[in-house]
């Protein structure tokens, strides 16, 4: 072992010659381990400080957790139970960056032995709980055999509570563990242990004093001097309490000796106050020793927890003064970032405010558009009135003018069937003649009409185009409009226009607002019956299946759906935007 501390001062040294701060915080984590496996606790813990703190700078989770546990652990020891629940809180909080699932296992095990030791049964047991819920993760080391030392911890907190029937399950559960034996043997003697103990509380010498026998000679062949010692005590008890007095106070005194031999302080107290119980008569003489060595053994506890916790000071106090520097030094950047911070936020409060008016003008010129659409619907309407009775007049004209000059000439011509000669040629020309002038009377009449007809279709056509000349100006994308011209816009319902018109302005809005888009295309065709609007760009997109519909979809389809139409939406992230709305018209020729 001295060995092993040569070489590592060996690496530490190498490590700072060449500036290596991770390999120096590692060798400083073994001398750690070094001084803690010779119980030389204050010596292990300004180690694992000074790795701490090597690896805090690095940024190494995983190993500053580590670190960490390894300090509590020795403060468990030291029975700074306070302490050590800080460091062990501490090291999970580090952990919630990490996936390492062996780390904290050993945090929430470590913490369910504090609150053992210190009588809060309820969350010992929830910890060890959080242990067992680690360990069915699936990602632990089973030769580690973690399930069987949680539920050796829980059966002990059951034996502390005199829950001993409860305590036999967790025991038994923990022996039942594939290769316990093999792979953890002095987990395994505890278990044999702990159980016959347990059986002996409630009565149950089934399998007593044989367990007793059967612990003591498994830990005797490992060397074990702290279990052996505990599994005479656990004897004594036993053959006290079955009246032989004789063996009772044969294994009071081994564990005596062997304690005292072994220089155990804890295990000689106990083997005292079992001597006690035993031998009445020498109770002076064991309560002398038993004060003695319990005020030496709290006083050096107590020497040992304030040593770790000047060491945790003075590490504190080199942090703190390191980290005002660091502050100072950062006190001028801080100032300059936030000079610059508020430059940034000046401007993008006035670009923001900027573009809310811009917006606010592209709001109200699509407000105006829409004014000035309702004023020539209105105005169609009317228009459409007067095209009505102009019609009726037509007809009136044609069937009291023309078809009236018609029945007349081909009442003569008939008459002129019986008739030869140049007089009745003369009279057919001259009929002929009035045939032709009817006829360019008819032609006119129906072009009046032809005309009359498509001065009505392209006021809708007009302000379509108006509205996107608009945009064009407001918009940063480049627009296109393909409009077929042969869908007869004379038979689509007003109510219908009006729709599309409002629709083609809450998508542009949409655009304008959020797409991004570099392209916008709108289709106006016609599809098997249906007129078809069809708006895309090639914007951002957005997740049309999970994002909240906004008010915009929500009024586009509410409107399509009042005309009997339909709208399809296409797109996703960073994909672009489709909406497609088909609107059914009997009316309308294909």
């Amino acid at each position: 072992m001295d060995e092993y501390k040569k070489v590592t001062q060996i690496v530490v040294r190498k490590s700072i010659d060449a500036h290596d701060s991770l390999s120096i915080g590692k060798a400083y984590s073994y001398l750690g381990d070094y001084y803690g496996s010779k119980f030389i606790s204050d010596s292990a813990y300004t180690f694992y400080s000074m790795a701490e703190r090597i690896y805090l700078r690095l940024k190494e989770n995983t190993k500053i957790a580590k670190t960490i546990l390894n300090k509590s652990i020795l403060q468990l020891n030291e029975k700074d139970y306070v302490g050590s629940e800080k460091s062990a809180f501490e090291a999970l909080k580090f952990l919630k960056k990490t996936n390492d699932d062996e780390l904290i296992y050993e945090a929430n095990n470590i913490l369910g032995i504090i609150y053992n030791e210190l009588n809060e049964y309820e969350k010992s047991i929830e910890f060890h709980n959080n242990a067992l819920r680690v360990v069915d993760n699936g990602n632990l080391n089973p030769e580690f055999q973690s399930r069987a030392t949680s539920l050796n911890n829980i059966g002990l907190i059951y034996q502390n509570r005199h829950n001993y029937k409860m305590s036999i399950d967790y025991f038994e559960k923990a022996l039942k563990q594939k290769d316990l034996f093999y792979q953890k043997p002095f987990l395994y003697v505890a278990l044999i242990d702990n159980l016959a103990y347990s059986k002996f509380k409630i009565g149950d010498n089934s399998q007593l004093p044989g367990l007793f026998y059967k612990a003591l000679k498994i830990r005797d062949s490992l060397k074990i001097i702290p279990g052996v010692i505990n599994s005479k005590l656990n004897l004594s008890e036993y053959f006290a309490y079955r009246n032989d007095s004789s063996l009772a106070i044969k294994y009071a005194n081994e564990s005596y000796f062997l304690a005292k031999s072994n220089k155990l302080p804890k295990d000689v107290l106990l083997s005292l106050k079992q001597l006690t119980k035993l031998k009445p008569k020498s109770t002076g003489l064991y309560s002398q020793e038993y004060i003695r060595i319990s005020d030496s053994l709290q006083l050096a506890e107590r020497q040992i927890r304030n040593k770790l916790g000047r060491i945790e000071y003075e590490t504190d106090q080199l942090v703190t003064e390191k980290a005002n520097l660091v502050e100072q030094r950062k006190t001028l950047i801080y100032i300059a970032l936030g000079i610059i911070l508020i430059g940034v936020f000046i401007f993008v409060i006035r670009f923001q405010a900027a573009k809310n008016r811009e917006l606010r003008l592209v709001q109200e010129q699509q407000a105006a558009n829409e004014e000035i659409y309702r004023l020539m619907i209105t105005q169609q309407d009317k228009v459409e009135e007067t095209r009505q009775a102009e019609k009726r007049r037509i007809a009136q004209e044609i069937h009291d003018g023309v078809l009236g000059k018609l029945f007349g000439t081909r009442m003569h011509l008939g008459l002129l069937n019986d008739k030869e000669g140049n007089d009745a040629k003369m009279e057919r020309v001259v009929y002929i003649d009035e045939l032709k002038t009817l006829e360019q009377e008819l032609r006119e009449i129906s072009h009046d009409l032809n005309s009359e007809k498509q001065a009505v279709a392209n006021n809708f056509v007009q302000m379509v185009m108006h509205f996107i000349d608009t945009q064009r100006t407001v918009c940063k994308a480049e627009i296109t409009i393909t409009m077929d011209k042969t869908i007869e816009w004379t038979a689509v319902d007003s109510l219908a226009k009006i729709n599309l018109y409002r629709i083609l302005q809450e998508a542009f809005q949409n655009v304008n607002k959020h797409a991004q888009a570099n392209q916008v295309n709108i289709v106006f065709d016609k599809l098997e019956g249906l007129v078809r609007l069809v708006i895309q760009d090639d914007g951002v997109g957005f997740n049309y299946t999970k994002k909240k519909k906004g008010i915009g979809m929500l009024n586009m389809r509410s409107r399509i759906s009042s005309s009997g139409g339909s709208m399809d939406v296409i797109t996703g992230l960073g994909q672009g935007t489709l909406l497609e709305f088909t609107l059914p018209m009997e009316d309308v020729v294909v």
